[in-house]
């Protein structure tokens, strides 16, 4: 029951719970990818985590470009030579009435949502089935289990998400050492909250909104605990909402 040594790529790792993950997995002895578009943001936190003794790289890539994800999982393996987990963390959350008509907003949640879910499972797969072992997580939310006012779409997207990643622990569990977990946070303070732009569907969230939202770090520790399972013990799900976030 070991994090330490294993090699870990994490998109969205710029900020939120993809840079909180980065650096829990790496206080804890994993290697870390750090991969997002925003650059300034990867150096800043892979300096934080080379300062305490950790190790760490980061490559720029948009999860929407399965060429960028290929090139992800080729710049981890030239640096490590595998891929132990591999995190599926980018994602969107910008929140809206659908009689509002925001339909390039729809689309980037499918591409970012789905499409950059898909694409960072073709990206690691084939080095992991070659492995014979490893490790995905995909990062859901409460809204793949429920659809809240304003989230028809984004639920959409994290029920496809779960969907995806239970088809695909069907598909690999009789055969492989492949993991997969799902992990569904409810309410949490990251930057999610900024890309609404429909203020009748922020006030909304207000009105289901926890006293005390969870913290990145929280889901970070989540992260971790399915990573350090022995390998066959498979978490295929954890869901963490604030203690008083009602559903």
């Amino acid at each position: 029951m070991t994090i330490e040594g294993k090699i870990v790529v994490i998109t969205g790792a710029s900020s939120g719970i993809g840079q909180a993950a980065a650096e829990k997995l790496a206080e804890r002895g994993a290697k870390v990818v750090l991969s997002a578009r925003r650059t300034e943001r990867l150096e800043e936190t892979v300096g934080r985590i080379k300062q305490a003794g950790g190790e760490a790289s980061y490559f720029s890539a948009d999860v929407t470009s399965l060429d960028e994800m290929k090139a992800l999982a080729d710049f981890a393996l030239k640096n490590y030579h595998r891929i132990d987990v591999w995190v599926n963390n980018a994602g969107l959350m910008p929140l809206s009435f659908m009689n509002k008509l925001k339909v390039e907003e729809w689309n980037r949640m499918v591409d970012v949502n789905i499409k950059g879910v898909l694409n960072g499972i073709a990206a690691a797969l084939p080095t992991m089935e070659n492995q014979k072992e490893g490790h995905i997580v995909n990062v859901s939310s409460v809204a793949g289990h429920r659809v809240g006012m304003a989230g028809a779409v984004y639920s959409g997207t994290k029920f496809a998400v779960r969907a995806i990643t239970e088809g695909l622990r069907m598909e690999l569990s009789p055969t492989s050492n492949i993991r997969t977990t799902i992990i569904s946070p409810g309410l949490v303070e990251t930057e999610l909250l900024e890309t609404i732009t429909d203020p009748d569907a922020m006030e909304a969230l207000k009105g289901r909104s926890a006293r005390q939202p969870l913290k990145a770090e929280d889901i970070a520790n989540a992260i971790a605990y399915a990573v350090e399972q022995p390998e066959w013990a498979s978490v295929n799900e954890i869901i963490i909402r604030p203690t008083t976030q009602g559903s």
